[in-house]
């Protein structure tokens, strides 16, 4: 057999021919399918790896119709993206899981409104073979954009009220555990607890607002603040609570970035946690509850699981056909105890 030069590039044929097989078996080995027995697998394999063989996917694409890349979308600016560890905990997921599958990961967010119409443009170019959106809005043209291009797709968080496009997600059980922060911030026998809601044109700010009044069903608005996520808007919405009810002595904050803020508003009032104010937060990011000070209480989800879950789904739907719909999931929270309450 002549030797590979440095600037040839081996064939699936070489391949073949070292391992003692038919081309049709080494292609089914190299692209993963079945039904070929493990000494002759074992071969090639080690054919792979004498030959240095790397194959090539823009001539699989061509048989297989795949691309190899899944776009995942991000309903927020860059800023946000980079600012806030939720974001890195679920790409994290997502990037691992597509990782296993051998897919590549094309990061897109949006800046503003114009940058709907060019991510639909792009999912529909046919680049990639599914999307996963997550962080979506009530007001988004996005999930109609990606559902008209007709790319398989996941949502990572509940659609909105009233949306009726087929397209699985995956989402925490948002209402259910605002209901454990709240009931145990009742069971330390706080007589006061406000709530610092999340935007509400998102389905997970809603479902923790609708948590906080399952179990107080009179709450008076003065203990109700809005925030956006942010650790400033978590700041503002506690200075704002106490200047209308300076009694407040327990507060539930829809998620842990806004927990952060409510700590430094109220260390700056001179009001001790948890003596004088327990907080709860939302998410239990290991890089947020534990640096916060004092450590903060949260309703933990799998946020990195999530991001597996989202892939998962995709490749279920991938591995059928584009109209298949694999089935929506709620993933179970926590209520972690920490200093804070």
């Amino acid at each position: 057999m002549p030797e590979q030069t440095t600037t040839s590039r081996p064939t699936l044929e070489a391949v073949a021919e070292r391992a003692g097989v038919s081309r049709a078996t080494v292609s089914r080995v190299v692209n993963g399918g079945a039904g070929v027995r493990k000494p002759l697998v074992d071969k090639v394999l080690e054919a792979v790896a004498d030959l240095g063989y790397v194959p090539n996917h823009a001539a699989r694409s061509l048989v297989t119709q795949r691309h190899g890349a899944v776009a995942v979308i991000i309903a927020e600016p860059e800023f946000r993206v980079f600012s806030d560890p939720f974001f890195e905990q679920q790409i994290r997921g997502i990037s691992r899981e597509l990782t296993a599958h051998d897919i590549q990961l094309v990061l897109l967010w949006v800046e503003g409104a114009d940058d709907h119409e060019r991510i639909a443009r792009y999912l529909a170019g046919g680049h990639v073979d599914g999307a996963l959106a997550f962080s979506l809005h009530s007001d988004d043209r996005l999930p109609a954009l990606i559902a008209r291009s007709r790319v398989p797709a996941v949502f990572g968080g509940r659609p909105g009220v009233g949306s009726d496009l087929d397209i699985p997600f995956v989402d925490c059980d948002n209402r259910g555990g605002a209901r454990e922060a709240v009931r145990h911030l009742v069971s330390l026998d706080r007589r006061a607890i406000a709530h610092i809601a999340g935007p509400r044109d998102q389905t997970s700010a809603l479902d923790r607002l609708a948590g906080y009044y399952d179990v107080l069903i009179d709450a008076d608005p003065d203990l109700l603040r809005q925030g956006d996520f942010t650790e400033e808007s978590g700041a503002r919405a506690m200075g704002e609570l106490l200047d209308r009810r300076p009694d407040v002595d327990g507060v539930f904050v829809a998620n842990d970035l806004m927990a952060l803020g409510a700590l430094r508003t109220l260390r700056e009032r001179g009001r001790r946690v948890p003596e004088d104010v327990a907080v709860v937060g939302f998410d239990g990011m290991e890089s947020v509850v534990r640096t916060s000070e004092p450590a903060l209480t949260s309703v933990r989800q799998d946020i990195e699981g999530m991001g597996r879950l989202m892939v998962k789904l995709l490749m279920r739907m991938l591995d059928k056909t584009h109209d298949a719909v694999a089935a929506s999931l709620i993933t179970p929270t926590e209520l972690v105890r920490r200093a804070s309450a």
